[in-house]
């Protein structure tokens, strides 16, 4: 069933929706669930609880990407789950290991306070990204959006982990420059 017939569902309070969002995209919610959480039982909590806030956002949203929509809602809920799960001590999983990474480009610097500065940084981040090589591009994405471990990367690829880790560093230092430069502007 293709997405704008899912949201169609959604639309007309068809429970249908339902399923037919976890038929086409489970497994896709469930892996960025499971790469942050690093539990199957609470990745699929997760993934659960996505499909209840996708059908109480929609209406009034209407997604034209469902697959980028839902994977957002999980990601968001797994990072909910995780920070609450770790408030009292850093685990060892590879979102800290990529929150550790990514932490110069994510300081108070560049944080938005209300939701118009938090859409020009997204739109920053965007701009940024679309600059990029493709492959490049990818491999930022997978690390820092899905968290997947660098050896996963490399395999993906095709190439070595000390590659991906010199590429993620340029490229989180290529982001610093750009935020710094672009940030002053919003």
């Amino acid at each position: 069933m293709l997405d704008s017939q899912i949201v169609a569902l959604y639309l007309a309070r068809d429970e249908r929706a339902i399923a037919e969002t976890q038929s086409k995209y489970g497994g896709y919610c469930t892996n960025i669930a499971q790469n942050i959480l690093q539990n199957l039982q609470d990745a699929e909590e997760c993934v659960n609880d996505t499909w209840l806030r996708t059908w109480n956002s929609i209406p009034p949203a209407q997604p034209t990407l469902l697959k980028t929509y839902v994977g957002k809602i999980t990601r968001n809920l797994a990072l909910d789950k995780y920070k609450s799960s770790h408030r009292e001590k850093r685990g060892c999983g590879e979102l800290a290991v990529a929150f550790d990474e990514i932490s110069e480009i994510t300081a108070s610097d560049y944080r938005a306070d209300d939701a118009w500065r938090e859409q020009a940084f997204v739109e920053l981040l965007n701009q940024f990204l679309y600059s990029l090589p493709e492959r490049q591009r990818n491999m930022f994405v997978r690390r820092y959006f899905y968290t997947d471990s660098v050896p996963d990367i490399a395999k993906r690829f095709g190439t070595s982990q000390a590659n991906v880790l010199k590429i993620l560093s340029r490229t989180r230092q290529k982001l610093k420059e750009y935020l710094d430069k672009e940030w002053i502007n919003v």
